[in-house]
């Protein structure tokens, strides 16, 4: 049995890693960009760890150098998403790579996603998060945030924390997510993946914010585990993610079905579903094999995302009709 027709929401996953790899490849072909040392010998991306996926990830960002080429990706992601049955998606984007945090320049990619994302609402419901990339450091983050700030919509809901886990403390960023805060926008930000549970708890206490990406080394402090479950923290988890970058060996060690009955707020997603090999079709059937979910599991992780979903009331309404067809 496989799940890729059951309805999805899904709140993790970044737009350049989603991007299909013949996609980028045949942009770069029309840019006259060499990008073969990130593919393998059967076209897909290739990396050797954590460090070195990020730099894999910045070089096939290379070719998408305009809106226009922003709005192809964003159709070709979403078309990806919803061939398996994903109704509603949210995605980080960063100004650092589209216009270099130029607030105006900023605009008219951020406008490109939208218009791709208003086509493909028939289908599939879009958000964008705008985000920091933690490697890049504090003050390009208030960059980031000033571009966040000034272009909040409709479709870009959230403000986000990306990147190299290990590189600065969450209290470094405090600066930038008072000021999306202040503006009213929704904050997540990577932790736990890499860094412990202080890092988590430090995200927590700092950055103020409702949602955690990944957070999964929480489960080793139980006092943790019982603030994020007391305080409706969400943590948007990647299991296929942590297993194929080694953060977590085996399927069979993960601790999402730990957290979930711990009464943690789990959602499932898939990061950058072509690089790790993943999609939510298969991250579905995994934990079907592996934890025996089945429908109401998955209705119930659904239900917890859309809960935790940083868009309107409205727009969850409509989004839970379609996850009624399930």
């Amino acid at each position: 049995m496989t799940y890729q027709h059951f309805p999805k929401v899904e709140l993790h996953t970044h737009l350049e890693g989603s991007a299909p790899p013949d996609f980028i490849r045949s942009l770069a072909r029309e840019k006259n960009i060499d990008l073969s040392r990130i593919f393998n010998d059967d076209g897909g991306y290739i990396f050797r760890d954590f460090a070195h996926f990020l730099k894999v990830y910045e070089a096939a960002c290379e070719p998408l150098q305009t809106p226009q080429d922003f709005y192809r990706l964003t159709k070709a992601v979403l078309e990806e998403f919803a061939s398996h049955g994903v109704v509603y998606a949210e995605t980080f984007v960063s100004p650092d790579f589209c216009g270099g945090g130029d607030v105006v320049k900023w605009r008219d990619y951020l406008a490109a996603m939208e218009q791709a994302a208003d086509e493909m609402s028939g289908t599939i419901t879009l958000k964008a998060i705008a985000t920091i990339i933690r490697h890049a450091g504090p003050e390009q983050a208030k960059r980031t945030a000033r571009c966040a700030v000034e272009t909040q919509n409709g479709f870009l809901t959230g403000f986000g924390l990306a990147g190299a886990e290990m590189m600065h403390r969450p209290g470094d960023f405090a600066y930038s997510f008072d000021m999306a805060r202040e503006a009213g926008m929704h904050l997540t930000a990577h932790a736990g993946e890499w860094g412990g549970p202080d890092m988590v708890q430090e995200t927590l206490d700092l950055l103020k914010v409702e949602r955690v990406g990944h957070g999964v080394n929480a489960v080793t402090d139980p006092d943790l585990v019982a603030r994020l479950a007391e305080e409706g923290i969400t943590l948007e988890v990647c299991p296929g993610s942590n297993i194929v970058l080694r953060a977590i060996d085996r399927w069979e060690d993960h601790p999402i079905q730990t957290l979930r009955e711990a009464g943690v707020p789990v959602t499932v997603s898939t990061d950058d579903p072509p690089f790790f090999h993943t999609t939510m079709t298969a991250e579905y059937d995994s934990l079907a094999r592996v934890f025996g979910y089945g429908d109401d599991d998955f209705r119930a992780l659904n239900e917890t995302a859309i809960a935790a979903a940083f868009c309107d009331d409205a727009t969850k309404k409509a989004v839970r009709a379609r996850l009624e067809k399930a």
